[in-house]
């Protein structure tokens, strides 16, 4: 039933990815360093569910991930509010409830993303 979806999401950002790695060269350091936040997204793939519905369980592989990103806040920030991000329907409201979902002793508390503070 969710295969068929799955599959097509995967090949999507697959593309996304292959679009971001040729168009994208940065030289310098943003807030992901050399990686862009659209090509971070891509590691939190695990969060998607999660990310869409406060309610869903977050998965260990999500919060290893999670817990890389809010080593630098401003990362994890652009990473839930990039293009990417909201292509695969993530809502900044329920994704920034993630890293106090995963019980992240060292989480950004009060971190002001956009218009959203990381809880």
């Amino acid at each position: 039933k969710m295969e068929a979806p799955m599959k097509y999401i995967w090949v999507l950002g697959f593309l996304v990815s292959l679009g971001i790695a040729g168009f994208n060269w940065v030289d310098g350091a943003g807030e992901c360093g050399k990686s862009s936040p659209d090509s971070e997204a891509f590691k939190l793939a695990p969060c998607a569910s999660a990310a869409q519905d406060e309610k869903a369980a977050v998965s260990n592989s999500c919060c290893l991930q999670v817990n890389k990103l809010a080593q630098k806040p401003s990362c994890l920030c652009a990473v839930m509010l990039s293009n990417t991000a909201k292509t695969f329907g993530v809502k900044p409201e329920v994704a920034i409830t993630i890293p106090k979902r995963c019980n992240l002793a060292d989480r950004p508390v009060g971190y002001k993303c956009g218009v959203y503070t990381l809880p």
